[in-house]
């Protein structure tokens, strides 16, 4: 086989890519940049704002990770059951995923409750006044504590939104995701800075804005989903009850728990990073955050795309059509690696521009652009790894994408960050950028993962 022909789809197959890719992309793209709004809005309060809003986000991060992880552990046979077209399959994973996430969510809310401030507080240990440290951590604090109000909701929508997307219905997501993020931006607006008439709340009001978008977007959702129901035969009796037969909660266990903990482990060790990188000072948790927020707006054309791997390879599984899964691969993670690629050549010109829009001192913007010509460099290392994470996670391997995904994060990265940020006294940029080299190995492992093929099964007939 030809190069041109192992790398290289059809317009058949680029069809069927986008087709799936588009929806999640615009909705991902307006979600993150409103989020960018918001997060700019909030830089110009003052970099003491910024950094508390930062820090508690992070947290609110690896809460979002869980859910990420739990519904998509469902989601594997979701997909797999919708290729294979068992309705009655597909209602099973969808209440599997109302309990689930909603049991994430109130474990999250009462570890914030409890413990909070102390995990906020470990983000605050670097170089840097303390009057400032603490004035960080009441932000923060207030910040959560809006929060909070909006984690059932969001923990519903992403059941119903996994599923619909999973079931090739990513339209009406997409849209609830767009009248949720411009509900966002126009609180932001008035609440963060008190316009027509309201209070100015800072923060709090930022806090507020996301707590009733999350509202929004769950009914959007919902409501579709309930009065389209000949669209959707799954919503048909689904909330009449809960209950999911037990061999299917074992399955969906047995594949999707070692996901949901690579999920939390992975928004864990992320965490972990930003926080060794916070023992070179204040000014970094500051330049950390505008890094962060620019790449998640710029990264969703990749993320997308690995989103749409998963379903489309979850699809093909399902219906048995192991060899074409096999074949589509490597055409699958050339396109990622060329997209990240583009992704990170306009990301050079984004890292010159974005440090600017703050209202931070001159030392904090010129460490965010150093961050973001790093993350530029890494950018087709990170789509690739992102494209071979769902492929595998497709036929149910989570084991697997489990060792390559957190499990090297860990032990690498990780393990890296912490020896150099204890043990030597290298500056951030360095730090940061041997840290991201890290990424090659696990790139490295996937790929040969993915080459031996064995990722390649239909979880499904197996279970039949």
């Amino acid at each position: 086989m030809r190069l041109k022909e192992k790398y290289i789809g059809d317009r058949q197959f680029y069809h069927r890519l986008f087709t799936v890719m588009l929806p999640i992309i615009v909705q991902n793209a307006i979600t993150n940049f409103v989020s960018m709004l918001d997060n700019v809005m909030v830089g110009r309060l003052g970099t003491l704002e910024m950094s508390g809003v930062s820090v508690a986000n992070l947290l609110v991060f690896v809460y979002n990770l869980s859910i990420f992880g739990a519904v998509s552990g469902a989601g594997i046979f979701t997909a797999q059951f919708y290729g294979k077209g068992d309705e009655e399959g597909i209602r099973h994973t969808f209440r599997f995923k109302i309990m689930v996430a909603t049991l994430i969510t109130v474990l999250a809310a009462l570890l914030v409750i409890t413990v909070g401030d102390d995990l906020i507080s470990l983000y605050l240990k670097g170089k840097g006044n303390p009057a400032d440290a603490a004035r960080i951590l009441s932000l923060a604090r207030a910040y959560l504590n809006v929060i909070l109000l909006g984690l059932i909701p969001n923990a519903l929508t992403q059941a119903f939104s996994s599923t619909l997307r999973e079931t090739d219905k990513g339209v009406p997501p997409m849209v609830a995701g767009l009248v949720a993020v411009a509900v966002n931006l126009i609180l932001n607006y008035i609440l963060i800075f008190g316009h027509f008439g309201a209070p100015r709340l800072g923060v709090v009001g930022a806090a507020l804005a996301t707590a009733i978008s999350r509202f929004v977007e769950m009914g959007i959702v919902m409501i579709w989903t309930l009065r389209h129901s000949e669209q959707n035969p799954f919503i048909r009796g689904a909330l009449r009850s809960l209950r999911v037969p037990g061999e299917l909660v074992r399955r969906i266990t047995a594949k999707g728990l070692p996901l949901m903990a690579n999920e939390t482990l992975w928004a864990a060790g992320i965490a972990f990073l930003e926080q060794r990188y916070s023992t070179r000072g204040l000014d970094v948790v500051a330049a950390c955050n505008i890094s962060n927020t620019f790449f998640n707006v710029m990264a969703v054309a990749f993320i997308a795309t690995g989103s749409a791997v998963g379903i489309i390879m979850g699809q093909q599984l399902g219906a048995g059509k192991i060899e074409e899964a096999r074949a589509d691969a490597p055409k699958m993670i050339a396109f990622s690696f060329m997209l990240g690629v583009l992704v990170g050549v306009l990301y050079v010109g984004t890292a010159f521009v974005a440090p600017r829009l703050y209202n931070t001192e001159p030392g904090v913007r010129v460490i965010a652009t150093r961050l973001m010509l790093v993350t530029a460099l890494f950018m087709p290392v990170d789509a690739t790894l992102n494209g071979s994470y769902f492929m595998v996670r497709s036929g149910g391997r989570t084991l697997i994408t489990m060792f390559t995904d957190c499990g090297l994060l860990w032990l690498v990265q990780c393990l890296g960050a912490y020896l150099l940020s204890r043990y030597t006294d290298i500056g951030i940029i360095a730090l940061f950028t041997l840290v991201e080299a890290g990424m090659l190995v696990k790139v490295a492992v996937s790929l040969w993962i993915i080459a031996k093929g064995s990722w390649a099964r239909s979880i499904v007939a197996e279970n039949a």
